[in-house]
């Protein structure tokens, strides 16, 4: 088992993973309406979580940012699923 300070750093990693992963979505879902810029606010969020995770004691930067990573390997899982394991509806 791992202790309460990387759990909760692994958590807090997450969660900013889930946010980062919205507001991409938001910022994909915005790209046909003529919006040019896509990827200021992204790497704003990550650069925050590592600056919080470096300057405050009762976090461990690696499980943070393995935590920010675990949305990547859910879409990888999600797609892989979803290509090769579901059945496919064309004959």
């Amino acid at each position: 088992m791992y202790s309460l300070k990387v759990a909760s750093s692994y958590l807090l990693g997450a969660s900013v993973g889930v946010l980062y992963l919205r507001i991409l979505a938001k910022n994909v879902e915005q790209l046909g309406s003529g919006n040019t810029q896509v990827g200021k606010g992204q790497l704003g969020v990550f650069v925050l979580l590592i600056v919080v995770a470096t300057q405050w004691n009762q976090l461990e930067v690696l499980p943070v940012f393995l935590g920010f990573l675990t949305y990547k390997v859910g879409i990888l899982f999600f797609v892989l699923w979803s290509a090769v394991l579901s059945p496919s509806t064309n004959p």
